[in-house]
């Protein structure tokens, strides 16, 4: 009986030091750099969310946050080298609308739900269809009756086939009973340099990538895709009011972590991400893109994620898009 007791109190004195010993090796995270896994080439609306949170964030952390460029397939490639990654949180994925399309494109090696803690959602906006000056239209309505006039002669760029800008202006199209050839690239820095080259006709992009060719001239904005017009940019309409009252398609960007990291880690992150969204100086970054912070809980986050791919599965399939 005598050793029992002495077991059971050395039991008892080593799991008192477990608890103490686990809250300050999360107390202690991140004790080494984070990787952003950022899917989607350089120079688009995804790079540029992800290297402007990653530098905040690295600065309350007190740590490096350092943005992957992992592109292709849509976002599936560098999309799964996050999902993978282990569970400890020195590796995020910047997710944006393409993660809730490709459910319905692709047989993916993970389930975007189950597979996936969500962290927070970084932005919110709209995307801006654009056009090469040398086309003649002026508004959204002559683009739609040239499309309807000379059915395939026109050419659309995206981000990939398959990808989010492919799917929403696929949308936009079968609204307006219009057909465009469609160029698909690798990323949205490739498909705006050859919209601004004269290669493409046109292409939805975030305004982040694409507003500042438009004020210098080199670009045409038709409509932002919301349902409203955006604060920063009054003098666009959106595509709604410009004859597709239906169509409404919010741009939008998050960090997701592998499933199974520590949900202290989770909340660490989500709370200093919070807090990096609310700063006057983050604001003053992103108001002039036309891009808002968003901010919010994991919770909430994982119910856009889980709304937008019920709703753009029946995208995909009433537009009968196929990445084959």
């Amino acid at each position: 009986m005598t050793l029992d007791r002495r077991t059971f109190t050395r039991a008892l004195a080593l799991g008192s030091l477990v608890g103490p010993l686990s809250s300050r090796a999360q107390a202690a995270y991140p004790s080494k750099p984070i990787r952003i896994v950022c899917p989607f080439a350089p120079g688009g609306g995804s790079d540029f969310i992800a290297r402007v949170a990653s530098t905040r964030l690295a600065e309350r952390l007190g740590q490096p946050v350092v943005v992957e460029n992992r592109p292709g397939a849509g976002g599936t490639l560098g999309t799964e080298i996050g999902v993978r990654a282990a569970p400890d949180g020195y590796t995020l994925l910047l997710v944006a609308g393409s993660y809730t399309v490709n459910p319905a494109l692709y047989k993916l090696n993970f389930d975007p739900v189950a597979d996936i803690a969500p962290v927070i959602q970084l932005s919110r906006g709209a995307y801006v269809l654009c056009v090469n000056p040398k086309l003649s239209v002026k508004t959204l309505p002559e683009l739609l009756a040239l499309l309807r006039k000379e059915p395939g002669k026109l050419t659309f760029a995206s981000s990939g086939l398959g990808g989010h800008l492919h799917v929403v202006t696929e949308y936009l199209l079968d609204l307006a009973k219009a057909k465009a050839t469609h160029i698909p690239y690798k990323g949205t820095g490739p498909a705006i340099n050859d919209l601004l080259a004269g290669n493409v006709d046109m292409l939805f992009g975030g305004t982040e990538g694409m507003m500042q060719h438009v004020k210098a001239g080199k670009l045409r904005a038709l409509a932002v895709s919301t349902a409203g017009r955006l604060p920063s940019y009054p003098d666009i309409p959106s595509v709604a009011e410009s004859g597709l009252p239906d169509y409404d398609v919010v741009a939008w960007h998050g960090l997701v972590a592998p499933k199974g990291v520590p949900p202290a880690v989770i909340a660490r992150l989500n709370s200093e991400l919070n807090a990096v969204l609310k700063a006057k100086d983050m604001e003053d970054r992103l108001e002039p893109t036309g891009v808002g912070a968003a901010g919010g809980t994991p919770e909430q986050f994982g119910a856009l994620l889980q709304a937008e791919i019920l709703r753009y599965g029946k995208v995909v399939r009433d537009a009968g898009i196929r990445t084959e």
